[in-house]
């Protein structure tokens, strides 16, 4: 088994836990921030929309790394969903796409970084990662993958099970 194929198993695994951690999430909390207390003090955490829609930004730089060609996301996902964009409160749902759309988002940019991954060879994975920012803490593109379809995407989904136990969700 290959290095391409490991990582490729793990970030199957993560694709299979952000399937079950929305199974049961209904739309009309999809956007909202939890809140405590009786005066209903907002948690300042990450809701699913913007997790969401957060890791739907990366996994078309992996499918490049690797050759491919994916239809980036909508536009409109950069301003909301970049890394260090807040994440914010949106009762009236006017804020963000509709959960349908950037669920949809983030499986089709997932499920293109896993069929990139699993023609990945071992020569393109060792290559140098293209940009030189990341190439500081991931310096092949195999590590950089590594960390984007699992370790990243683990993080915000970790953020998502408090997230759900803060709601009255039960555990995924």
């Amino acid at each position: 088994m290959g290095t391409a194929q490991f990582i490729h198993n793990a970030a199957l695994r993560m694709r299979g836990y952000a399937e079950r951690l929305l199974k049961d999430v209904p739309d009309h909390m999809y956007a909202r921030k939890p809140t405590w207390g009786l005066g209903g003090k907002e948690i300042d955490t990450n809701h699913p929309a913007w997790v969401f829609g957060h890791l739907a930004l990366y996994p078309q730089r992996i499918v490049k790394m690797l050759g491919g060609s994916v239809e980036p996301p909508p536009a409109a996902f950069e301003p909301l969903f970049k890394n260090g964009a807040p994440c914010l409160d949106d009762p009236r749902g006017t804020v963000y796409p509709s959960m349908a759309a950037i669920n949809a988002e983030f499986f089709r940019q997932t499920d293109a970084a896993l069929a990139a991954l699993a023609k990945a060879t071992d020569k393109q994975l060792e290559a140098p990662t293209p940009d030189e920012t990341a190439r500081k803490h991931f310096p092949t593109v195999g590590e950089m993958c590594l960390f984007m379809l699992n370790n990243h995407v683990a993080m915000h989904l970790g953020q998502i099970s408090a997230w759900r136990r803060c709601m009255g969700l039960p555990p995924a």
